[in-house]
């Protein structure tokens, strides 16, 4: 992978970015996602975020090694605290867990003011991101659900509007499963919550089997109430 040929997965995230946009990268390890998007034509300029040095450094001498410090910055700082409010139009977070994800957003809430939209691609917890962005008037525009090398991803593309747009009354199925993704019921959706409905299954019957705490018994009613959700859906 490069700033010529990004994974699948990172692709796909670039082609949910508005088109002509200034982008914040957040976490964006070697660039190679801001250095092709602006290759590419999707972006007329970008900052790549990075926390730790490592990284930071990488992002730097890719830029550099592309000519593209005219229009993409690399600065070094956590998640959100890169940017300064109204100084992008589109934020990318891409390659983490949904609960970072979701904390990045919380933490830096107040950098969102002129954010026209959200790019985010969770590697696990999907759910939390849609929780927060519904608690903060962020409407689901888009999702998409992709195989790549052997792992399957979410990507989540949001705007300021009604959050409940796309839920049609049923809110806490599309909080588990994706409300976009419920409705399209993609052969890889239905591959991966075949694999956790399996997955949630097998965790009730262990906990059947045990002496259950009051936690246990909370944790069991919490798997059932999702082998509902996802029966209902793949039904």
């Amino acid at each position: 992978m490069n700033e010529l040929k990004l994974s699948k997965r990172l692709e796909e995230v670039v082609k949910s970015i508005m088109p002509n946009s200034v982008i914040a990268d957040i976490g964006s390890d070697h660039a190679y996602l801001p250095c092709y998007a602006y290759l590419n034509g999707y972006i007329k300029g970008a900052i790549a975020g990075e926390i730790t040095d490592g990284p930071f450094q990488s992002a730097r001498e890719q830029v550099k090694k592309t000519e593209l410090e005219h229009v993409i910055e690399v600065r070094k700082g956590n998640g959100l605290a890169v940017i300064s409010p109204n100084e992008v139009d589109c934020i990318t977070i891409a390659g983490m867990g949904g609960s970072l994800i979701r904390t990045i957003l919380e933490e830096g809430k107040e950098k969102l003011e002129g954010v026209k939209r959200l790019v985010l691609q969770p590697n696990i917890g999907a759910a939390n991101i849609r929780k927060w962005l519904m608690e903060h008037q962020w409407s689901i525009i888009d999702e998409k659900i992709l195989e790549d090398d052997g792992r399957i991803y979410e990507i989540i593309v949001a705007e300021k509007g009604n959050p409940l747009d796309n839920y049609n009354d049923h809110i806490e199925a599309g909080l588990l499963l994706g409300p976009v993704l419920m409705k399209r019921k993609s052969d890889i959706f239905k591959k991966k919550w075949n694999h956790e409905l399996k997955h949630a299954e097998q965790i009730v019957e262990q906990l059947n089997k045990g002496a259950t705490s009051s936690e246990g018994q909370v944790k069991k009613e919490r798997f059932e109430k999702e082998i509902t959700l996802i029966k209902e859906v793949l039904k």
